[in-house]
């Protein structure tokens, strides 16, 4: 084999690594696999659009399903599946009225939660059942789709909303196939509503110097957030911190927690901003799903601004579901740590993500509880030295909290808490400072951006719209450069690519 045979072969080996499903290196936004195929995808649709708007749908749905084999492999099959299914049965909802009605909403809830449940509690739920009967229960071997629980929740959303007639439903399959199976959002969110979206599938698609411009900013802002800041700081400090804190003093703990906040912030926000950014490219529009969070004064403001297509979903398909605050004070209380304890468990079939649900859920109850007997009312905000007071203290029961969501389990959690409360020993932060300089300068980065008051952000993201093609390429560019350098390892997968 002469040089060039090699090479030839070893071109064609990375092409096939391209478009063939590896379980070992799954697809990932913000990768430079995800930017080349994206590129060739930008190139064919911009020109389909222009064609026709049929031949561009089906495009999309093609290339969706492309990425969803890439993530997931033959696992997609649900997509269509379900896609079908749910679409099918909204269809018959409108030939329907009472008991009949009802009852196909009820068949495809149970359709989309059995299917959830397989996937991802079959072993939580046996092991749990197990235990109650005193037997032993062998885990099985079932592959987790990446993405299932945003899939599920948006397929649900868009039939509850047909059954309460907030939407009327689709005629179109590919329209339905359209929404459903829209890439960007498809294996990380947000959780893009049918009654914002769909509006916009038959729309005359436009992209606008500001929407290029804007798209532009959330890429790079989202793949800064992922690759830089995320990424370096998980990788040579929180890690080495969360798999064994009692190797470490309660300091070195407590800095660690520091980081996965934001680590889990940047990580989940950045790629939030790049796929609202990369619908905006493609002429869609998606809501904002982040809004500095760690800036909130209270857990409910929090919650209004941290994962905002999930609070939001949970508060009108469940809490609302649930009563809400119409059925006096102690069910509203109850509701609401019922809500935040399923959305615990959505995040993961762990008592972890159960025990950090239900301190969100209590919290929120407390603070309506304090809202109620202070006579304040909803969506009043504190101000001055309230408000700061206000920010450290949510801030830390957020974090707080964060220690049980990302220890693999509950001891780990306590050796931590144990460390931070009775072996703190604050005479080694310089020594700290010294060895994890670049850590700690990141994360100071990091919180400085996101506690920047929100006109700077603006600022910059005019000043990117305002850059000529060249200038934006150049941006672009100039960030993938950056990230090759700083990277110690290939881009880890999103947090949320768990959920």
């Amino acid at each position: 084999m002469n040089y060039s045979t090699f090479e030839i072969c070893a071109l064609w080996h990375w092409i096939e690594r391209l478009f063939v499903y590896q379980a070992d290196s799954p697809l990932m936004m913000g990768s430079i696999p995800f930017a080349l195929l994206f590129i060739f995808f930008l190139a064919i649709y911009t020109l389909l659009k222009s064609y026709s708007r049929t031949a561009m749908m089906m495009y999309v749905i093609c290339f969706s399903l492309f990425f969803a084999y890439k993530v997931n492999g033959m696992v997609m099959w649900m997509l269509p599946l379900t896609a079908c299914i749910n679409y099918a049965v909204t269809q018959e909802m409108r030939l329907h009225e009472g008991k009949a009605r009802k009852a196909l909403l009820t068949f495809v809830v149970l359709v989309d939660l059995t299917l959830l449940c397989y996937f991802k509690y079959t072993n939580f739920l046996g092991g749990v059942i197990a235990s109650l009967m005193g037997g032993k229960f062998t885990a099985l071997d079932i592959f987790l789709p990446v993405g299932i629980s945003f899939f599920t929740f948006q397929s649900l959303s868009y039939t509850i909303d047909v059954y309460r007639r907030d939407i009327k439903p689709l005629t179109n399959l590919l329209d339905y196939a359209f929404y459903v199976s829209f890439f960007p959002q498809l294996v990380a969110g947000p959780i893009v509503r049918a009654r914002d979206f769909i509006p916009q599938i038959r729309k005359p698609l436009f992209v606008s110097q500001e929407m290029f411009g804007r798209g532009i900013f959330l890429i790079v802002s989202g793949l800064f957030k992922k690759a830089i800041i995320s990424d370096y700081i998980s990788i040579n400090f929180v890690e080495r911190i969360f798999d064994n804190p009692t190797l470490y003093s309660g300091v070195e703990n407590l800095m660690g927690v520091y980081g996965y906040a934001l680590q889990i912030y940047c990580d989940f926000s950045g790629y939030s901003d790049m796929a609202i950014g990369i619908a905006l490219l493609l002429g869609f529009h998606f809501n904002l799903n982040f809004n500095s969070p760690y800036k909130s004064a209270s857990i409910t403001e929090f919650w209004r601004r941290w994962h905002i297509s999930l609070s939001s979903w949970l508060k009108d398909y469940l809490y609302i579901s649930l009563g809400g605050n119409r059925k006096g004070k102690f069910r509203q209380y109850l509701n609401l740590i019922i809500t935040m304890f399923i959305g615990g468990l959505w995040h993961g079939a762990s008592w972890n993500f159960v025990l950090w649900g239900t301190f969100h859920g209590v919290a929120l109850a407390l603070h309506k509880m304090w809202m109620s007997i202070t006579g304040r009312k909803k969506g009043e905000e504190s101000h001055g030295w309230r408000r700061v007071f206000g920010v450290i203290i949510t801030f830390h029961f957020v974090c707080f909290c964060w220690i049980f969501f990302r220890n693999a389990d509950f001891q780990n959690s306590m050796d931590m808490l144990g460390q931070i409360f009775t072996t703190f020993r604050p005479q080694l932060f310089p020594q700290l400072l010294e060895g994890y300089w670049k850590v700690f300068a990141l994360i100071l980065l990091g919180f400085l951006l996101h506690f920047a008051p929100d006109s700077w952000e603006n600022a910059v993201c005019r000043g990117v719209i305002r850059l000529p093609f060249v200038g934006k390429a150049v941006l672009m560019v100039a960030l993938i450069y950056l990230v090759i350098q700083m990277k110690s390892s290939e881009i880890q997968p999103f947090i949320y690519f768990q959920f």
